[in-house]
């Protein structure tokens, strides 16, 4: 399947290797994706409503969002996503290091369209994002 225009996807995570690796994963990809990173739930909530400073930023096609993030966290964010009718159809992909059950049940409760636990071996979180890429970009249909 080719994408005439890059993929934009939106990372949401504060841990800076966990950013860099999933950027240096994503480049090895055969698809073109244009990766944008925002530090917290606020930046990332500026940059998905293009506030001041953001106004250029394109629509991400797909959100990998981390749960434990400073200012606003995942949860709040997701929350915040979904209420927005200009934003809910963005699907959201968890990708946190929590197995907690009540942080995966909140998390398809406030409308993740997947949970995803980020293994600590590199190797596997290469993996894992690589499986994320594939199946979204490549399998599922996303909308317009």
């Amino acid at each position: 399947m080719t994408h005439p225009q890059p993929i934009q996807v939106l990372l949401v995570e504060d841990n800076p290797a966990d950013a860099d690796l999933t950027r240096e994963t994503l480049e090895t990809s055969k698809l073109h994706i244009e990766l944008s990173v925002a530090r917290d739930g606020v930046e990332a909530l500026d940059h998905l409503r293009r506030a001041p400073g953001y106004d250029g930023m394109p629509r991400p096609d797909l959100i990998l969002l981390d749960l434990n993030l400073p200012r606003m966290d995942g949860r709040q964010l997701l929350a915040e996503i979904r209420a927005d009718d200009a934003l809910q159809s963005i699907p959201v992909v968890v990708l946190t290091s929590s197995e907690a059950e009540r942080d995966i049940a909140e998390s398809y409760r406030l409308g993740a369209n997947c949970y995803v636990i980020k293994p600590v071996d590199l190797k596997a979180f290469q993996t894992i994002v690589e499986a994320v890429e594939g199946f979204w970009f490549t399998v599922v249909k996303l909308p317009p």
